[in-house]
């Protein structure tokens, strides 16, 4: 079966030849009559030349979605290919056959090829969110897929406000572990898909460096972070975020891994409203991980602001010699721009850092050379000295 055919403008076929799987809508040339959105197409060059085989997005700014750098089919045996590929890197990288680590990203997006499509395994649930209208269309092949791969117990869809169980059922949250620390994800009512699994990496670090360390955690959420800290040895962590539910659930973990309740303490508070109100050096570590701030170019310079705001707040409660840790997940705030609001606040805080780790989201979140829009997640850990 062949696809229709939409071609190119001259000149527009670099990105595809370089392997970048986004097309826009402003490098069509011609579009087939009747086309819809979701609909399988080959691209062609002016000539012609079949050179990619994607899915078609209609209105959508980026236009076509590459799933295949050549002429194909996109059916079962291509997802199960893709979906294969997928598994044997994160066996590669010790996922899914380590029973230490039973959290993690089975599939991200275009880095995996499989573009629109995120799914994360929480020991023998998935949960996935599907962000395009072509890999809408191809979910009842991927449940399949995932089926016959993993033999899970469900199949969830956070894709839209409520979550949708496409296979099997979970009753309340899914336990897992991560690197021996035990967490239960909320995958029907939690964000994304129930847990932050890209900062797995920052979360290592962070037990690294606790030993004996009294931790502020602003924006905690359900406390993973505040976790390993304290399996790294803190003296106590308070953890401030405006969720009741994930300052609860922030317990919960406290309790599973076998914490002392007194060492964990939590306030539900708007974290730019508290650090206003708090501004003595208290901290021996303080962890600085806000919600992405930006998701587009437009928003980029008031985000810039609150980063900022919120940086320069949190070096003023770091003692002497102290740890600070803060990441930005917003792909529009890159590394440069974390890094140059770091040199203006330390300054206006009256702090210098010393730069210890820059961390990225974890391998199972792959980059890809290809995609460099895949890179979002971006960590400093610095020693913080009084001047």
């Amino acid at each position: 079966m062949a696809y229709p055919i939409i071609q190119l403008k001259a000149g527009r076929e670099a990105s595809v030849g370089f392997r970048h799987p986004w097309i826009f809508s402003g490098a069509l040339e011609t579009v087939p009559d009747g086309l819809t959105a979701g609909d399988f197409v080959h691209i062609a060059d002016r000539n012609g030349r079949i050179i990619a085989t994607e899915s078609y997005e209609g209105a959508a700014n980026i236009a076509v979605r590459v799933f295949d750098f050549s002429e194909t089919i996109i059916d079962e045996a291509w997802i199960s290919n893709a979906l294969a590929l997928a598994h044997s890197r994160r066996l590669l990288l010790g996922y899914g056959q380590d029973t230490d680590t039973t959290g993690y990203r089975f599939v991200f997006s275009e880095a995996d090829n499989l573009p629109g499509l995120v799914i994360d395994r929480y020991a023998d649930v998935l949960v996935l969110q599907v962000s395009t209208v072509g890999m809408r269309t191809l979910l009842p092949i991927v449940i399949e897929a995932c089926k016959n791969l993993f033999q899970p117990n469900a199949i969830v869809d956070k894709s839209g406000e409520v979550a949708e169980m496409l296979y099997g059922s979970v009753d309340g949250p899914v336990n897992f572990v991560e690197h021996g620390m035990k967490f239960a994800a909320d995958v029907v009512g939690g964000q994304k898909t129930g847990f932050y699994l890209d900062q797995k990496d920052l979360r290592q670090h962070v037990r690294k460096y606790a030993n004996g360390k009294n931790v502020l955690n602003l924006f905690s959420y359900t406390g993973a972070t505040s976790i390993a800290a304290l399996l790294g040895g803190a003296a106590d962590v308070h953890n401030v975020d405006e969720s009741e539910a994930a300052l609860a659930q922030c317990a919960i973990h406290t309790e599973m891994n076998g914490i002392a309740a007194e060492k964990s303490t939590t306030e539900q508070a708007d974290v730019f409203s508290w650090l206003n109100d708090n501004k003595d050096p208290a901290y021996d570590m303080v962890i600085l991980d806000p919600p992405a701030l930006t998701k587009t170019k437009k928003e980029k310079e008031a985000a810039a602001k609150a980063y900022h705001f919120l940086n320069r707040a949190a070096l003023r409660l770091v003692k002497n010699d102290g740890i600070f840790v803060t990441s930005s997940c917003s792909h529009y705030f890159t590394e440069d721009d974390l890094a140059f609001t770091l040199r203006r606040a330390s300054v206006q805080a009256g702090v210098e850092l010393d730069v210890l780790h820059v961390i990225r989201q974890a391998p199972d979140h792959p980059l890809s050379v290809y995609w460099p829009e895949g890179l979002y997640l971006k960590s400093f850990i610095c020693r913080v000295r009084r001047i």
